[in-house]
């Protein structure tokens, strides 16, 4: 039986390790990365991935650096034929790429080449494209730049979040796996070089990208928000304080003030001026302190002393 272990992290990756063994593979081991302080009490918190593993009973490792030989050295003493990635947030060294008899293989979220990275959910959204998809490719030594395996296109709708997109994209992933492994078993699959050409990039999201620019396009704030929501959640300011923007609505509005202006207080939001002539709807915001809540409950609390002509996102964040 093939010798396979699984490498892995967030909750994107948990269903795809669940069809590896609803499939009937030999899952030797799971790597992960180690457990995260969380909250306030910074309570040590295992990834999604090793929960996982631990209720079938699967031996996990949970190396803080894989390139290093006594950490890789762990992984290779389970004898691997084969190693799957999806979402590990590691590059690995040449000495695991090697190694298996099949390689080394990652399930990833786009229709690679485009982007790579760390991100490609939130960027997918963020640019508006109307579709994304999942790529089966052998792992290399660079960036998410293997020959691939397999692709499946997953179309992206008006209303979907990051969230919602992430979790289409990770059944898909675990369907296409359960279809590709197989063949690539059998050797009745023809790896595809990537055209570098076409190559676009995702990284991980920063915290200055979560600021809403006003002075964008609406169409291109509503696909910010939805592309940040519910992780990690875009922000604008007001009076130097911060509020988190949950959730918003794009509807038509005159250009006659300029980006960032409250245009509107109504009993289902608050409506923002962009650079152009759609503007935004906050329909669900959360201020600096508070609690997450819908904006016509802030604007009968603390949003009361707002007025339109008001100005958001213009002032310095509060240090």
């Amino acid at each position: 039986m093939t010798n396979i272990v699984f490498m892995g992290t967030p909750d994107f990756a948990v269903p795809i390790l669940r069809q590896l063994l609803h499939d009937g593979y030999r899952v030797a081991a799971v790597v992960t990365q180690p457990d995260k302080p969380k909250g306030r009490k910074r309570k040590l918190v295992p990834p999604p991935v090793k929960v996982e593993a631990e209720r079938h009973g699967i031996p996990v490792l949970q190396p803080t650096k894989i390139r290093e030989p006594e950490q890789y050295e762990q992984v290779l003493a389970f004898a691997p034929d084969l190693i799957v990635t999806a979402a590990f947030g590691q590059i690995l060294p040449k000495a695991l790429l090697e190694a298996p008899k099949y390689g080394c293989i990652n399930v990833h979220a786009s229709l690679l080449p485009e982007l790579r990275g760390g991100a490609p959910i939130h960027y997918a959204i963020w640019q508006g494209k109307t579709k994304t998809g999942v790529t089966i490719m052998y792992m290399v030594e660079r960036l998410d730049a293997g020959d691939m395996l397999a692709q499946v296109e997953v179309p992206i709708e008006e209303t979907d979040t990051v969230g919602t997109l992430h979790d289409k994209l990770s059944a898909a992933g675990a369907k296409l796996l359960s279809e590709t492994l197989p063949l690539l078993l059998e050797g009745r699959l023809t790896p595809i070089p990537q055209e570098e050409e076409k190559a676009t990039y995702a990284p991980n999201i920063r915290r200055e990208q979560e600021r809403i620019d006003w002075t964008q396009p609406g169409e291109a704030i509503y696909n910010h928000i939805r592309a940040f929501h519910p992780w990690p959640v875009t922000y604008t300011t007001h009076e130097g304080n911060i509020w988190k923007i949950w959730w918003g609505e794009k509807v038509p509005a005159p250009r006659s003030a300029p980006p960032g202006t409250i245009l509107a207080l109504e009993e289902n939001g608050i409506v923002v001026a962009t650079g152009n002539e759609m503007a935004i709807r906050i329909t669900e915001l959360q201020p600096a302190g508070k609690k997450r809540m819908a904006a016509g409950e802030f604007l009968r609390g603390a949003g009361s002393r707002l007025a339109v002509g008001m100005k958001l996102g213009e002032d310095h964040e509060r240090t």
